[in-house]
Formats: structure tokens, sequence, C-alpha cells
């Protein structure tokens, strides 16, 4: 059975930093597209980033120049360096395949971007 489990999230600053990780289990990591996606409070979850086997990326426009995807096969770990933070990032975020499987949303981590 996949599992995924968010962590790195927390408290930053305007302008800040943050570097998420998703830790996976199970074989399927390595041979599927692998995404992050965020849902901030009273709002629908929308897709942030994505990254393929091979490492081809793809981001949303607001996301995109400021957050970094990436993901290492050999530790089934997936990543998301987040720079120049703003207050409507805000969000939990949380990582799955792309496209999403039901099975697979986990606790995701919390971003909280205030001064």
């Amino acid at each position: 059975q996949v599992q995924l489990v968010e962590s790195g999230g927390g408290l930053v600053q305007p302008g800040g930093s943050l570097r998420l990780s998703c830790a996976a289990s199970g074989r399927i990591f390595s041979i599927v597209v692998m995404g992050w996606y965020r849902q901030a409070s009273g709002k629908q979850r929308e897709l942030v980033a994505t990254i393929t086997r091979s490492g081809s990326e793809n981001y949303a426009d607001s996301v995109k120049g400021r957050f970094t995807i990436s993901r290492d096969n050999a530790k089934n770990t997936v990543y998301l360096q987040m720079n120049s933070l703003k207050p409507e990032d805000t969000a939990v975020y949380y990582c799955n395949t792309n496209p999403p499987s039901a099975n697979y949303w986990g606790q995701g981590t919390q971003v909280t971007v205030s001064s």
C-alpha cells in the first residue's frame, strides 16, 4: 500500500523560504508523475507543481519563478523548495501523484506566511 508523508511546513515571514519533503512508501513512486498541491482555508485544492520521473517540471503561474520541485527516486522523496513566499501561499500542502489518487492523500503540512 502506498503512503505519502509530507513534512517541512511552518510559519515564515513574507519573503522567506521553506523546503517541503514528501516521503513515499511503495514502488509506485519511481514510475509516476508526482505533484504538490495546496488548499487554502475556504478554497479548493489546487495543483502547484509537477515533476515526471525523468525530472521534467511544470508549475502553476502563481508560483512560477519562486518554487522549485525536485525528486530523488532512490530515496522515494519529492521536494518543494519555496522562495519569496507571500501571504497568499498560506495553505496546507500535499503531495500526490498526477493525476491525484484519492487513496494517496496524506495529512499534508501547514505553511503559514505572515509577519
